[in-house]
Formats: C-alpha cells, sequence, structure tokens
C-alpha cells in the first residue's frame, strides 16, 4: 500500500469542550482502527468534534487526507446539524469524508425502511410525511394489531415506539393505547391515541416524518446486526435485546460478535452481498465507492418460510457512529481506507 504511506486520516467523534482540550481526548475503542490503519502506512489522528470548537475541527479536517466519522444523530441535546455542514464544505474541497452526509441522509435515515419495503428483508411499512397524513392514516392501521413507530433520524431508541390498542378500546381518536418507548428504562404507558399522536407531532418539526411497521412477534428471540465495510459482510453481533419488550423481560442480553463466516448466518450473508446491498444502491442511487467505510444493518427474525427456515426484517440501518464491531472489521475497515487513497480522486 505504498501510496497510502504518509496519508492522514481523521477519526471524528463528539465530546465537549474541556475533553477537546485535556488529554482525556483518547481513541478507546477507536484503537484497533487505529492500529490496523498504521499497519497499512496510513496515520490515523483523533479529533474531537464540538460545535463551540467548529473552526478549529474545520481546520484540523483540511490538513488531512480522509475523515472517518463516529457521531450519533442526536447527543446530548444536540443534532449532527452543523458537523454535517462542516463535513459537505471537507468533501467538497477534496476530502474523502465517510460517511459522506448526503449518504447518510439516503441510507442511515428510518426512510429508507419504506422506500426499501419490497425487498426482501421488506415488510409492511407505511412512511407518513405530515402530522395530518399521520392523523388520518395510522388509526385504520393500528386496529389490525400491534404497530411500531420510528422518527426518521435518531439513535438509541429515541423516537421509537411499540404502539397496541388497550383491549375493549373505543372507537376514534379517545381509544385507549399502550404504548412502550424503546428507551432504557421504559414502562408501558396508557393513554389516548389522540394523546400518543400529539406527543409524535415533534417528530414532523423540520423535514422530519415517521415510519410506522408492524411489530415483530419474533423480538423475543433477539436481533441481529450485519455489519459490512461498504458492499462486503465483515461479521454479525447476536443479541437478546430490552428495546420494545415488557419491562419484566430483564436487562438485554450481551452481544455475542461473530465472523462474516458465522455458519447459521450464512443465508443472510449471502443474501446482503448478493441481492439486498446491490439492489439498495440502485433504488437509492448511490455509487459504491460512496458506501460508508463500516456500517450495519439490524435485523429482526420475521415469520419462517413454509420449509421452516428463518426470514429476516430489517429494522433499521446504522452508518453515523457504528460501534462496537467485530474483531475482524478494523483490518478490512483499514485496507478499505488504504485502496481508496491509493485510487486516483473522483
Amino acid at each position: 500500500m505504498t501510496a497510502a504511506v504518509q496519508s492522514r486520516v481523521a477519526l471524528v467523534w463528539r465530546a465537549d469542550a474541556a475533553v477537546r482540550a485535556s488529554a482525556a481526548a483518547q481513541p478507546g475503542r477507536l484503537a484497533p482502527i487505529i492500529d490496523a490503519l498504521a499497519a497499512e502506512g496510513v496515520t490515523a489522528e483523533p479529533v474531537v468534534y464540538c460545535e463551540e470548537a467548529q473552526a478549529e475541527v474545520s481546520a484540523q479536517l483540511l490538513a488531512m487526507d480522509a475523515v472517518l466519522v463516529w457521531v450519533d444523530p442526536i447527543s446530548q441535546g444536540r443534532d449532527r446539524g452543523r458537523l454535517d455542514s462542516l463535513l459537505r464544505d471537507v468533501a467538497a474541497q477534496g476530502c474523502w469524508v465517510s460517511a459522506h452526509p448526503d449518504v447518510i441522509l439516503k441510507m442511515g435515515v428510518k426512510e429508507v425502511l419504506y422506500r426499501t419495503r419490497d425487498f426482501g428483508w421488506g415488510t409492511d411499512t407505511d412512511l407518513y410525511l405530515t402530522v395530518t397524513d399521520f392523523r388520518a392514516r395510522f388509526p385504520p392501521r393500528l386496529a389490525a394489531g400491534a404497530r411500531v413507530l420510528k422518527q426518521n433520524r435518531g439513535n438509541g431508541g429515541q423516537g421509537v415506539w411499540k404502539v397496541e390498542l388497550a383491549a375493549g378500546a373505543a372507537p376514534g381518536e379517545d381509544r385507549l393505547a399502550e404504548v412502550l418507548h424503546a428507551r432504557r428504562g421504559s414502562q408501558i404507558e396508557r393513554l389516548s391515541l389522540g394523546a400518543l399522536m400529539d406527543r409524535c407531532g415533534a417528530y414532523f418539526a423540520g423535514d422530519g416524518r415517521l415510519i410506522d411497521q408492524p411489530f415483530q412477534a419474533r423480538l423475543p428471540e433477539g436481533m441481529i446486526r450485519c455489519y459490512l465495510v461498504q458492499d462486503r459482510v465483515v461479521g454479525f453481533g447476536r443479541q437478546l435485546i430490552k428495546a420494545l419488550m415488557p419491562p419484566e423481560a430483564g436487562e438485554p442480553g450481551p452481544r455475542m460478535m461473530s465472523g462474516a463466516d458465522y455458519p447459521p448466518l450464512q443465508a443472510l450473508r449471502d443474501a446482503m452481498e448478493r441481492d439486498w446491498v446491490p439492489a439498495l444502491l440502485r433504488r437509492l442511487e448511490i455509487k459504491p465507492d460512496d458506501l460508508p467505510v463500516v456500517w450495519d444493518a439490524d435485523f429482526l427474525l420475521g415469520p419462517k418460510t413454509a420449509t421452516g427456515e428463518d426470514t429476516f426484517v430489517l429494522c433499521e440501518i446504522n452508518i453515523s457512529a457504528v460501534m462496537p464491531i467485530p474483531d475482524e472489521a478494523p483490518v478490512e475497515i483499514a485496507r478499505c481506507v488504504a485502496r481508496r487513497l491509493e485510487a486516483p480522486p473522483p
């Protein structure tokens, strides 16, 4: 990888101004990626982002050959608006940014569940662009069974709700619903459907929207996280999760990591690499080289086929801050970065 020698790559994450100014700004879980990049002849430089240091961060990034970003959509009461603007400016001046904010807005939002609902990973998914549309169309869909509402851009379960009509609920917006927020420590609430829809109104602010999927009955069997470096699967994480489960379900289990060759998930790997990722690129009009250097797709188990095989239902794609990652991922990330730095500029 001789062309990558002397290249400098920024690894960006969020912290406050005090951490940025102190020796506490250590790479932590990014350390294996730094080591893997060094083995490819690439120097990685940690960069702490905070809005108070916007100009300083901009100057740091403009001195780099590439920028890799780990910043959640919503964190500490702040969104990524100013950071994304900065990253677009840096990319426009020739620096490779992964993931580029425009790619995140195509892939790393819940709307992708609606746009790809006809894929093999899809389910009965709907999209609401306005409060009026939501109020008109959501109640009849809820009458058929429990649904999951998801705000378009978020993380950590923020703005994700399981909604189910209470037994014997009367028709209209006064009917009672049982709702559970996908946040640690949340309890089931009973409130009117109208009150729930009022609460969800905040998710339509700006260019916000809501996505609606059926609740998956096999959720207690856990979630499968499929990790990719661009268009290739590099590993899996399997976990019994707590989100959207009743409080008595207990704490989530540990995430069990495995490599891409994990035998029970080869059907999922094959579907991702052969069918679903290529279809995603075509549907969203994304070039293969613009895929994030690392991302993951979270799946729940869907209904079994007539022959007893598992199906997989996509519940979200994560791009903004993918951590933790399988042990095999840092080397693949570093190789991807080195290849990109060796390639002629687009």
